[in-house]
């Protein structure tokens, strides 16, 4: 598993939103979407609007913590913008409700966030006595945010506190040959988000295990409808997938 030093570059954040964009949109398109959505991070980095981000902050006041996505830099909030990546951090009892669908011991799994941002579904998942829990997570800022949000985390609740937060590209990402349990709150745009279960896919077929992944917002679910996944649960917000 690659780790380290990963520095994601406005250069390469518009050439993936190009070569995301241009093919379904053609090059006329394309650049009308790109000044709709520039227009839309404008909108969006003005003080009424910033405001209306602290509306996730009750999980930071009670863990002192910053995990609300009010705080992050707009130079950030930019290559998210261009990335389609931006951070959105998971609502507490929604992820719990997730979690508690799966029919496994915690003890055998590795749980893995792609996508990771701050860190609060790592900071959540230690709830759980899971066997080590690691943060995939595309940009430096919230990579080192995240950092410093697991070394300051204190529950009586925790039961896991091998917890990792690595600056990768998650296309990159090397998953661990252990069972796994795998978040993805929508974190990558289509064909990044493909290469990542083709990854996925490749990893068990080289050490066959049990899988699952929770889905939150599951906007590409197409490329899970297909061999080696079996849907486990689906509601109007998420879907459970696991190996056949």
């Amino acid at each position: 598993m690659r780790s380290g030093n990963h520095r994601y570059t406005l250069i390469r954040a518009a050439r993936d939103w190009w070569s995301e964009r241009a093919p379904k949109l053609g090059i006329m398109g394309a650049v009308r979407q790109l000044m709709r959505e520039m227009y839309e991070f404008v909108r969006d980095s003005t003080p009424e609007r910033k405001r209306l981000r602290y509306g996730d902050i009750d999980y930071d006041w009670e863990h002192r913590v910053d995990t609300t996505e009010a705080t992050v830099s707009n130079a950030t909030r930019f290559l998210g913008t261009l990335a389609i990546s931006l951070y959105q951090p998971t609502e507490p009892a929604l992820f719990h409700q997730m979690i508690a669908q799966l029919p496994i011991d915690h003890r055998e799994f590795t749980f893995v966030d792609i996508g990771a941002g701050k860190g609060r579904t790592l900071l959540m998942a230690s709830d759980y006595p899971f066997q080590r829990i690691l943060g995939v997570e595309l940009f430096e800022e919230l990579n080192h945010i995240a950092k410093e949000n697991i070394r300051r985390y204190k529950a009586e609740r925790q039961k896991c506190f091998a917890i990792e937060s690595q600056c990768l590209d998650a296309r990159e990402f090397v998953f661990p040959q252990e069972p796994l349990v795998v978040y993805l709150f929508n974190p990558l745009p289509e064909n990044s988000f493909r290469r990542v279960i083709d990854n996925l896919e490749l990893s068990l077929q080289q050490k066959p295990r049990e899988i699952y992944i929770v889905y939150h917002n599951p906007e590409h679910r197409v490329f899970l409808d297909r061999v080696p996944w079996r849907e486990f649960a689906v509601t109007g917000q998420f879907a459970i997938y696991r190996t056949a």
